[in-house]
This record gives structure tokens, C-alpha cells and sequence, in this order.
């Protein structure tokens, strides 16, 4: 690539509410280059809603072919439109935590469901774009915007968000992360939390022989990461435990399924809790006996008393109903319900049942398992010597918005239709085509200057596309010939003319046998076996009319 791509808002299509920023590789190749484009809204249309449009422009290098000696350049220009609305309110604003979901490969993260066992490994990595894609859907149409956080805690600010969504964290998180959610909590940030089953014993019954590398591979968490996601909870006075539990449920009018979760073993005593008489899996799975748990919480809701505008919490112990991969039944409602009482504060209906309850004193807390490797996938801690311990926290990612360069220039109306591929002859003049011009290295400050046509694209209305110099020779433009169609469609019809007549010609012309001929052969053959059948005894009378005495003469029929 030759210089920097270019960003060139169109100013008669509001380009200038739309910031880009590129990340790019200076060498392009098949299945190695890329160029990565990051589009946001500007400041100034925090309160405008439409289209956006403009392009973008780079230049690339090209190696030259056998009988060339200078290298090759082409422009080429990337239409970009985006959908611009305004800024959502805080309460209707999603923050998905994706930074602390781990999958396998490389680790051995196991499934969330223990009952899936021809599926062991949570490989679906739980984005909102994979296994998480219905329930996202869910939220979009509920009229919530949910965006995507890649980065620790440190690097988002909560006072454009109304509840953060953690969902099934298998990473560890940084102090710095603990603090500031807390501080973050404090000031009207929510929080929603739905966690998986741990257990250590669990862990090491599920571990399995890999044909490939010839190892055991144990999990290195359970489900979930209890153990750190109970250091995060703990500013606030809550943990989850690491009992594992199954079973169905009815929470008002809908069934539900706890697929391998955990419960909660401490919260506040203010907050509001549902209990349900669950089984316990991990019993099961151990001593392969059925145990049953009454009273078991597994839901809770707390209003934080930190300050007036304080956030509220939300903890569930299972997420499989949220996950398409091994949903029986979902739980979209539920989390309905709960960003009602999160981001609007208020206490649906349908959750009415809760109710304050004293858990017992929390004395075992649940541990990590001794000799896992989380730390060779970890983005958090590292290990030296087999010790894990954390990393530096890294710096939040910044981006660099490009220069715009407006034009004053209108998208095509075909621009955004299907485009057809380009035609092009690379065999060149020993093929019978024409060779491929291809323009020196023009300026690439000076581009906007060469371009014509319309958005300096064709329109995509069919037909042959190929590449011609400008008409200053200074770039290449991309122009529809269609000049072919009519005679291709006009030689496609004559050819099936063609071959109609001649099959018809051919069935004219070919010989017909007589069906009346075949049956007098037939009958022929037929009298001549009826003659000598009848003939026979005649032969006899003529012998015995002209006696023995006439042996000598000629016998008629002899």
C-alpha cells in the first residue's frame, strides 16, 4: 500500500458526521493483508439521525508482470454509508462484557451444560454475535442498544451506560477493575450477573484423553470463574458458591430449566432472593446417586445504599438460558425483567415472589484448583516458575481518527446494489484479449482531482467491467461495456433455432419400416408350416392310389 488510506466524507450526504480510523498493513497478499476500518459517529451528530456517506481511497502497488519493467498501481475506492441515530439514553444502553470470556482452543474451558457430553468443550466463544445471538436479538427488539466492551473495566466510561452484562466470565480480573466497578456502582452504574457451575471435584471427573497431543486435559475453570468472579463481588457482600445444581422450576407463568448452575451463598440481607428445590449435579455426577436441595437461592436483586444514585445488582446463577447452543428453555423474559429493575428501577411484577432471606454465614470459600494452566491464556495473570500472578494492566486502546478530505459528490443510486465481478482478460494479447492498462503512480493528494463519473465508481447495472486509464492517463476507472449483450443474446437464440431444426430434419428424414410387411412375413411363415403340415398325409394317398406296381413312376408331391 502506498501512503495512508484517505477518508472523503461526501458533503451532500452528511460524510461529516461519520470519523474513521484505519489499521492496515503495509504489504497486501492473499489471506494475510488486511485493512481494518473503524467508523463512529462524530460529536456533532449526537443528535441527528440519517444516512452517511462517503469513501474511501488508498493506492496499491502491484509487482510488474514478465515483460514490464515498472511496477503496477491501482486506486481503489471503498463506498462507505452508515446509519446514524440519536445518542440513546443511559437506561437503554447495554454494556456486554466480552473481555472476560475465555474459550477453548487454546485451553480446555468446559461446556456450560454437564449433561451435553458429546459437546465437551465451550468453544462457541459466548459474543453476542455467536451463541449469545438470540438473546442480543431479544434486547434489540426490546429497544435496547447493546455495545461490545474488549477492553478491561478501566477503559469504559460508565456514565454513558445504564447495567453492565457479565455472562459466564472464565478470566480473571485486575484490581484495578474491582475498584473502579465498585466506584462505578456508586454513581448509578447497574450491574447484571449470570454465572455457571464450579466445582473442583467436578473438574477433575470431566477431564479427558486428547488422541491428539497424547495428554489428559484437565479444565482450567469450571464453567465459570467463581472464584474470581466472587473477588469482584465481594466490595458489594455477595459471592456464589461452588455447588452445582439442576432442575426444574416455575417462576409465575414460566417454566424454566437450571441447567448446571451454581447458587448464591452470600447477600446482603436487605436484598431480595428466590429460592427453589433444585438437584444436586454434582452429587449426581460424583456418586452417581440422586440428592435433592430444597431452599436453594439462586436468584437475588439488591439496591445499592451507597448514595442516592446508587446502581442496583443482580445475580444468577445459571446462563444456559441465555445460550443458543444447548438452550431447552430460555430465559429472555427474565433478563427483561431484570434490566427493568437495573436501568428503570422498578421491580416487575413477574418477580414479585422474591423475598428477603438470611443466608447462612459464608465460611468455605470457593477455591481454584491447584496446578491449572489458566495462566498461559490468561490476559490477565501470567505465570514464572509455575506461579501465577497478575500482569500489568494494559493501556486502553486509543484510536486515531483520519483527516477528512470532504468532496463534493453524491453516492450512485446502484452503489450499494449487488456488484457484478470483473471481467478481465489476463492472457493477454496471446489470448485474444486486450491488454490490462494500468496507470503510473499519480499523487495521492491529488486523487480527487482525476476521478470521474459519479463517485468515481460505475454504476452496477450489469454488463463487463473493466479497467481503462482515465483520460489524463493519470488513473485507473472502472467502465461498463455492455456493447456484447445484445449479440450474445442474438447468437444464444439462433443456436437453439438451429438445433431445433435440425432434430426436426432428422426425424423427417429417417426411414420408416413397414409394420404391414412384418405381419405378412409373419403370416407367410405361418401358411408354409400349415402347407407342409397339410401335405404330409396327401403324400401317403398318392403313394397308396398308384400302388407298388408304379414305384418306378414319378410320385406327384415327391
Amino acid at each position: 500500500m502506498v501512503g495512508m488510506p484517505r477518508w472523503e466524507p461526501y458533503t451532500p450526504e452528511f460524510g461529516g458526521y461519520i470519523d474513521v480510523s484505519f489499521t492496515y498493513s503495509v504489504d497486501l497478499w492473499p489471506w494475510s493483508g488486511y485493512l481494518a476500518v473503524s467508523i463512529t459517529a462524530s460529536k456533532e451528530a449526537a443528535s441527528w439521525e440519517g444516512i452517511a456517506k462517503g469513501q474511501v481511497t488508498l493506492l496499491v502497488e502491484s509487482p510488474p508482470e514478465e515483460d514490464e519493467t515498472e511496477p503496477r498501481y491501482s486506486t481503489i475506492i471503498l463506498p462507505i454509508r452508515a446509519k446514524i441515530i440519536p445518542t440513546p439514553p443511559r437506561n437503554k444502553r447495554i454494556l456486554w462484557d466480552q473481555y472476560h470470556n475465555l474459550r477453548y482452543p487454546p485451553g480446555y474451558f468446559p461446556r456450560d451444560n454437564l449433561r451435553m457430553k458429546n459437546d465437551p468443550l465451550d468453544w462457541n466463544g459466548d459474543h453476542i454475535h455467536t451463541n449469545f445471538k438470540d438473546m442480543y436479538q431479544h434486547l434489540r427488539e426490546k429497544g435496547y442498544f447493546v455495545e461490545v466492551l474488549g477492553s478491561p473495566y478501566t477503559c469504559f466510561d460508565a456514565s454513558q451506560y445504564g447495567t453492565l452484562l457479565v455472562v459466564d466470565p472464565e478470566e480473571e480480573f485486575f484490581s484495578e477493575e474491582i475498584t473502579k466497578l465498585r466506584r462505578d456502582i456508586d454513581k448509578g452504574l447497574s450491574l447484571i450477573v449470570y454465572a455457571d457451575w464450579y466445582n473442583v471435584s467436578v473438574m477433575k471427573k470431566v477431564k479427558f484423553y486428547d488422541e491428539n497431543t497424547r495428554q489428559w486435559w484437565m479444565p482450567d475453570t469450571g464453567g465459570a470463574n467463581i472464584p474470581a468472579l466472587n473477588e469482584l463481588l465481594a466490595p458489594l457482600g455477595m459471592a456464589f458458591s461452588d455447588i452445582v445444581y439442576e432442575g426444574d422450576f416455575k417462576i409465575g407463568d414460566h417454566d424454566m430449566y437450571y441447567a448446571s448452575g451454581t447458587s448464591i451463598a452470600k447477600f446482603p440481607a436487605d436484598g431480595l432472593v428466590l429460592t427453589e428445590t433444585l438437584k444436586n449435579q454434582g452429587f449426581e455426577v460424583m456418586k452417581a446417586n440422586m440428592w435433592t436441595a430444597i431452599d436453594v437461592p439462586i436468584l437475588g436483586l439488591h439496591q445499592v445504599d451507597s448514595g442516592p444514585s446508587a446502581g442496583r445488582v443482580a445475580l444468577y446463577g445459571d446462563s444456559n438460558c441465555l445460550d443458543s447452543s444447548h438452550m431447552q428453555k430460555d430465559c429472555f423474559w427474565m433478563l427483561s425483567a431484570l434490566l427493568e429493575f437495573t436501568a428503570h428501577d422498578s421491580l416487575p411484577g413477574v418477580l414479585s415472589s422474591l423475598k428477603k432471606v438470611t443466608l447462612p454465614p459464608l465460611y468455605d470459600v470457593p477455591a481454584r484448583m491447584e496446578g491449572n494452566h489458566l495462566q498461559r491464556y490468561s490476559k490477565v495473570i501470567e505465570g514464572t516458575l509455575g506461579i501465577a500472578h497478575p500482569r500489568p494492566l494494559p493501556p486502553c486502546p486509543s484510536r486515531q481518527w483520519a483527516k477528512p478530505f470532504p468532496i463534493n459528490k453524491s453516492a450512485p443510486i446502484t452503489l450499494y446494489q449487488p456488484q457484478r465481478l470483473l471481467s478481465i482478460d489476463l492472457q493477454g494479447p496471446a489470448g485474444g484479449g486486450a491488454p490490462i492498462p494500468f496507470n503510473r503512480a499519480p499523487d495521492l493528494a491529488d486523487l480527487s482531482q482525476h476521478r470521474s463519473g459519479v463517485g468515481g465508481l460505475p454504476e452496477a447495472d450489469g454488463g463487463d467491467s473493466r479497467l481503462f486509464p482515465g483520460g489524463d492517463g493519470s488513473q485507473l476507472q472502472l467502465v461498463q461495456d455492455r456493447s456484447w449483450f445484445p449479440a450474445l443474446a442474438f447468437l444464444g437464440t439462433g443456436l437453439v433455432v438451429l438445433f431445433l431444426l435440425n432434430q426436426y430434419y432428422h426425424a423427417r428424414s429417417r426411414p420408416r419400416r413397414r409394420r404391414a410387411g412384418r405381419q405378412s412375413h409373419h403370416q407367410h411363415h405361418q401358411q408354409q408350416q400349415h402347407h407342409q403340415h397339410h401335405h404330409q398325409p396327401r403324400k401317403l394317398q398318392q403313394l397308396l392310389v398308384y400302388g407298388p406296381g408304379s414305384m418306378g413312376s414319378r410320385v406327384p408331391g415327391v
